[in-house]
Formats: structure tokens, sequence, C-alpha cells
């Protein structure tokens, strides 16, 4: 029952926060939708049985089985993940990511803020989103222009602060 109510915990605090996130963006309702899949069997069984309350459970799953199958299914059915967004392109005959509608984007920049914040706890800083996501940069497949603009707005929320970085965000989604 630990691993229940600490999975259920987790989640919707992460939910919550991008909820508020999303809201602060200009993008309230679609924060609104944000991450239901979660709840869905195929998702919260394995998050239950793979909780650690200081990373996500999809990494143990990943760690036990070489892939998760509740990430093959939650990046699949949540548009503001990059692993969504890719597609068999003629020209080069293979599967490439392609470039994120930019409400997308901002949504991702809304999950990555909330994530940090819910697992780093009382050690996130500001400067700790754009940290995890140049560390990842070789092992993603991302539309160059999509990272382009998630890197940018990490940088801003970075050196600037919150109050920038939803700024630029607002900016950002109206041009």
């Amino acid at each position: 029952m630990k691993k229940f109510f600490g999975h259920l915990k987790t989640i919707l605090k992460h939910r919550h926060t991008v909820i508020r996130h999303c809201f602060r963006a200009g993008i309230g309702l679609q924060g609104l939708r944000h991450d239901l899949s979660k709840f869905s069997p195929t998702e919260f069984i394995p998050g239950i049985k793979y909780y650690l309350g200081y990373r996500s459970p999809n990494e143990k799953e990943r760690e036990l089985f070489g892939y998760s199958s509740a990430w093959m299914h939650h990046k699949g059915r949540n548009k503001h993940h990059f692993e969504y967004w890719t597609d068999y392109n003629t020209v080069e005959k293979k599967v490439m990511p392609v470039k994120m509608p930019r409400k997308y984007v901002v949504e991702m920049f809304c999950d990555r803020v909330a994530a940090s914040k819910i697992y780093r706890k009382e050690k996130y800083t500001d400067s700790y989103p754009l940290e995890y996501f140049l560390n990842g940069a070789n092992r993603r497949s991302i539309h160059p222009e999509t990272s382009e603009e998630i890197e940018t707005m990490l940088r801003i929320l970075s050196e600037k602060g919150e109050k920038e970085a939803f700024k630029y965000v607002r900016e950002y989604l109206k041009s």
C-alpha cells in the first residue's frame, strides 16, 4: 500500500504542478489534460510496482527489462513528449524526428520543470532542468528546431528565473 499511495501522490503532485505551469504559460486547458494516461492500468500498475520516490518508475522498469512498457504506452499518447513526434521520412527511408507544434513544446517545458521540482524536492534549482536536458543530449533523437526551442526556454529559466521564462513562453506561443 505504501508504494500505491507513494506513486499516486507523486503523479498527482506532478500533474497539479504542470497544470499550474500551463496556466502561467497560457495553455491552461491543455494542462488540464496533461498525463491522464498515467491513470490507465498499463501505466499505473508498473508505476506502483517500480515506485522509488526519487526518480521515475519507468527508469527502474527499463533497468530490469531493457524497456519500459509504461513509457512505451505513455509516449505514444502524450504529444508533449518529443518521442511522440517521429515519422517515416520517405527521403531518408527511416523513422526520424519531426518538429513539434509550439503548444506541445510549451507543455514539454512545463512538464520538465515540474518533474525537476517533484523529483529534486529541496535540491531543485532553476538551472537543474537545463542541466538535465543537456546531459541527455547524446541519447536523444529530437528535431533540431524543437531542441533549440526547448533549450532556449530552459536557458532563460536557468539564467533569469521563472517569471522571465514564463513571460518568454507566452510570447513564443503568440509568434
